[in-house]
């Protein structure tokens, strides 16, 4: 018989019903707060009284003042979304491919793929803005080279390009990782026999390795469109906020709620930032599911 009062599965419970707890408290509770937050006048300023509008902030979010600055930001996050996850995803694989080798130094070569992963964004900000400084920077000496010169993050055809490298460079350690941890899973008799047959190695990555990292490829994609579409710290740690050029969903969230946004035309609003928020949840949502439903898809005819 069980020592459990409550029979031997109660621990289970217990860990669960805590579990549940948890996610209710830090990240249902505070949905909620933000989307009822979303239809009231709110500025988190002391004295000023708080109003519920309704609908207001969603009407002008769409209006014909705001639809441009927030289509421009719309456009600039969807780029930034795509260009980032699917060159994270191939050159992870690539590189996890080659680091899976018996490679002489392939230990250290990992660990220098994953440093970024672990720099700080204001780190990571500080080191490419140097790095691309116009008047002394490294680039700014290679591009004088060719008798030419750059803003480059000034640069508003340039901008959100070296963003998107420089998000590239810091996510792409995770995606490595994964896929290596999804490589050495693969057993090697699968890849001998296939050699044995003659199968070339164009031929056993495409019918054996891909097949089988089909779930590290739904992991790496899934939390590379998550985390392009909701980060906003690289953008304004290199640009700022108000750029046009890398203006983000996210980053107009930043923006607005917490130091305004004279790009949009408002003072700060945590109430007008609540409605963008819930804007882009919708975004990420079907996104997230889109892709998730695609690649689930895939992986049940491999």
């Amino acid at each position: 018989m069980s020592s459990y009062p409550f029979g031997a599965r109660a621990p289970m419970r217990i860990t669960f019903s805590l579990g549940l707890v948890v996610l209710a408290v830090f990240a249902l509770l505070p949905a909620v707060a933000v989307f009822v937050i979303s239809f009231t006048d709110i500025r988190g300023l002391p004295g000023i009284p708080v109003n519920w509008v309704g609908f207001d902030n969603y009407e002008r979010f769409f209006s014909a003042a705001k639809i441009g600055y927030n289509l421009n930001a719309l456009k600039n996050t969807l780029i930034y979304a795509v260009v980032s996850t699917v060159v994270i995803n191939l050159l992870g694989l690539a590189i996890a491919v080659l680091l899976n080798q018996k490679l002489r130094g392939r230990t250290f070569s990992r660990a220098v793929v994953f440093l970024p992963t672990i720099l700080g964004v204001t780190v990571i900000g500080l080191i490419w803005s140097l790095f691309f400084n116009p008047s002394a920077g490294p680039a700014a000496s290679i591009w004088s080279w060719f008798g030419a010169d750059s803003a480059f993050f000034g640069d508003p055809n340039l901008a959100l390009a070296l963003v998107i490298f420089v998000q590239i460079w810091a996510g792409l350690g995770i995606a490595v990782v994964i896929y290596l941890a999804g490589l050495q899973a693969i057993p090697e008799e699968l890849q001998e026999a296939a050699s044995i047959d003659g199968a070339s190695g164009g031929q056993r990555m495409r019918l054996i390795t891909v097949p089988l990292l089909a779930p590290s490829i739904t992991a790496n994609v899934l939390l590379a469109i998550v985390g392009s579409l909701q980060s906003y710290q690289l953008a304004y740690v290199l640009t700022g906020p108000n750029n046009p050029a890398t203006q983000l969903l996210s980053l107009a969230i930043f923006a607005q709620g917490f130091g305004g946004s004279s790009a949009s035309g408002l003072g700060q609003s945590q109430g007008y930032a609540a409605t963008i928020s819930v804007i882009q949840f919708i975004i990420v949502s079907l996104a997230s599911l889109l892709v998730l439903w695609y690649l689930r898809r895939r992986e049940a005819k491999l």
